[in-house]
């Protein structure tokens, strides 16, 4: 239970219990950072043993992000009355549960085949996301707290911790990359010790009530001060969240629901929480330059943490190595780490919204120059990821910082929703939708240069129909513009790969050379089993020896007219797809623009605080 105390003076320096709370919040960011890394460096294992397109992972990936957003919206309500404390030992559990839902992947696949490993693994990345959200809903309130006349400078320094989180995951990846033989499951489960390290940190902490809460701000008053505009965006983004997630996968058993249906059913609960939102908020109408930031918050969302899904994966076959990769992406996170330590003297002299505007520009050239034929070594892969980490190392927090400094009233629910329309955007657009383009373009590049290789890589369903992934919501609105594409099956490339490998290292004498690939491996593996009078599960050897049998048919005899063409394609869909994405910045930096037009004519940016008054004591 946490102890009685009075909060700091703003204008003193930070007790020992306070430190304790933003460094332990700090912590919890690291963590994430770690878990995101990790498993992001794990899509092509998981690609390769479980046969998944580049649409498939980046669901995967959405779910690790979407689960995030919708938790900070509903605890943004509540967190106050629950206790921060409480929320931490929430987040805690569902951390470790994650990890356990996530282990049982490779189990499902030999049980229910690709669909039950996907269920798995998309699981557990929604369970790892609730448990990110609810931390995010706890420390960004209460940083904003702890230093209330600072807000902007400090969560900037908070949220270095996401970052520093990213370079420890990809030091832990190359480290765990020179020593074979060890499964992905081992990889993954490093990140619980940050996550033990900041529950030790905020075990029996007292925790101060937010700026609003002290004043008096009600959870009605908050929900005013974002109003009927500022909600909607949420509004949109709950809308997709049920209609492209939460109804279709009701299982069909349950109850036959065609799409339109499901649609209609999705929409409509948004519909019903965006009125109900409006009466209990008294019909106030909030502010246009809230939901603006909110739209910007969401453009945020899908080109920092969409990209950062892809960045790895997609560096690895710009560089043909993952190391490389790893050494770029820990290069970009030591520049925002390092960075964010010094917001406050860069937005002293040019203002929150001038620091956006700026980094947007930044962010389009970095991912202009990213899909560049050029850039195809580590050097000049290392330079562009400076100027990219220069323009996305402000995007978060200073948006933070802005809201709650221009709308103190809105407390934690202004906070909170900003955040999870980011996050929202980040799982159900940008993670997704970057995959897609990946595969549209690549398909696009494999048509016209060998569309033999196409037909024999191109991903089937079981019924051998193709699989067929679109933009999300996008290719439902305008199939004819953004129409769904199948994608290559990373897991028949995967056989691709590794049969060069082989090929390659038939003549060495290196003790970690390929002898086999990996689907030979599993084969032997299974039969072994079979051998020994072992159970096997029906669904895996059907699966595996299906892959066999379109190698030794389909694949193995057309390799070497295959692999160049599927390598040039796969690699021009992942340069291109950056190049869409600069789209993005771009309008966000229309936004910013606009935005510091507006409160130039409004005399210019400035603080607001809320009337100052002794704090109750904490809970």
């Amino acid at each position: 239970m946490a102890t009685a105390a009075s909060r700091a003076p703003a204008a003193s320096a930070p007790g020992f219990n306070e430190k304790m709370l933003f460094w332990a919040s700090f912590f919890t960011l690291v963590a994430a950072g770690i878990g995101f890394t990790i498993r992001n460096a794990l899509l092509k294992d998981w690609g390769g043993q479980f046969g998944f397109t580049q649409s498939e992972l980046g669901a995967i990936t959405g779910g690790g992000l979407f689960g995030f957003g919708i938790t900070i919206i509903v605890l943004s309500f509540v967190a106050d009355w629950i206790g921060y404390g409480k929320l931490m030992l929430l987040a805690f559990a569902l951390y470790v549960a994650s990890a356990i839902v996530t282990f049982g992947a490779t189990l499902a696949y030999g049980r229910f085949g690709k669909e039950g490993a996907f269920w798995c693994l998309f699981v557990g990345a929604w369970l790892f996301s609730l448990a990110n959200g609810t931390c995010e809903a706890v420390i960004n309130p209460l940083t904003a707290t702890l230093f209330p006349r600072n807000k902007t400078h400090w969560l900037n320094i908070l949220h270095a911790g996401w970052p520093g989180g990213l370079i420890l995951g990809a030091i832990i990846k190359l480290g765990l990359n020179r020593i074979s033989g060890i499964p992905w499951e081992a990889k993954l489960g490093v990140f619980l010790a940050p996550v033990l390290l900041f529950g030790i940190m905020m075990f029996n902490r007292p925790f101060p009530r937010s700026e609003a809460r002290v004043q008096g701000v009600s959870v009605k008053k908050m929900a005013g001060e974002v109003g009927f505009f500022g909600v909607a965006v949420v509004v949109f983004f709950i809308g997709l969240l049920f209609s492209l997630i939460v109804m279709p996968a009701i299982p069909q058993s349950w109850v036959k629901l065609d799409k339109s249906t499901q649609w209609a059913i999705g929409w409509g609960i948004a519909l019903a929480i965006w009125i109900g939102y409006a009466i209990f908020s008294g019909f106030k109408l909030g502010h246009l330059v809230l939901a603006l930031l909110y739209i910007l918050h969401a453009l945020v969302g899908y080109v920092e943490l969409g990209t950062d899904s892809w960045i790895v994966n997609i560096g690895d076959q710009v560089l043909q190595s993952e190391n490389k990769a790893l050494v770029a992406f820990m290069w970009t996170n030591l520049v925002m780490f390092s960075l964010r330590f010094f917001a406050g003297p860069i937005v002293h002299k040019i203002s929150p919204l001038g620091l956006l505007f700026v980094s947007a520009l930044l962010g389009v050239a970095g991912l202009v120059l990213f899909s560049q034929e050029f850039v195809d070594n580590l050097v000049l892969w290392l330079v562009v990821s400076t100027v990219y980490a220069v323009g996305k190392t402000f995007y978060w927090p200073t948006l933070l910082g802005v809201i709650s400094e221009r709308f103190p009233k809105g407390g934690a629910l202004a906070l909170g929703f900003s955040g999870g329309v980011g996050m929202l955007s980040a799982g159900l657009l940008g993670g997704p939708g970057i995959g897609y383009w990946q595969d549209r373009l690549a398909v696009d590049e494999i048509r016209q240069v060998s569309p033999s290789s196409y037909d024999r890589y191109v991903a089937k369903k079981d019924d051998g129909s193709l699989d067929s992934k679109g933009f999300p919501f996008v290719s439902d609105v305008a199939p004819g513009t953004i129409p769904p594409v199948a994608g290559l099956d990373n897991g028949k490339l995967k056989v691709l790969e590794d049969y060069g490998k082989v090929l390659k290292d038939k003549d060495s004498t290196k003790p970690d050379r390929m002898k086999e690939t990996t689907l030979e491996s599993d084969l032997a593996t299974l039969n072994a089993d079979k051998a020994k009078g072992q159970k096997v599960e029906p669904q895996l050897e059907k699966s595996l020896t299906g892959r066999k049998t379109w190698w030794d048919t389909e694949g193995k005899p057309y390799y070497s007219q295959d692999e160049k063409p599927l390598e040039e394609a796969k690699l021009v869909g992942m340069k291109k797809a950056l190049l869409y994405t600069a789209v993005v910045p771009a309008a966000m930096a229309i936004g910013f623009l606009l935005l510091v037009l507006v409160f130039k004519m409004q005399g210019g940016y400035a603080q607001v605080h809320l009337e100052e008054q002794e704090a109750p004591a904490e809970y």
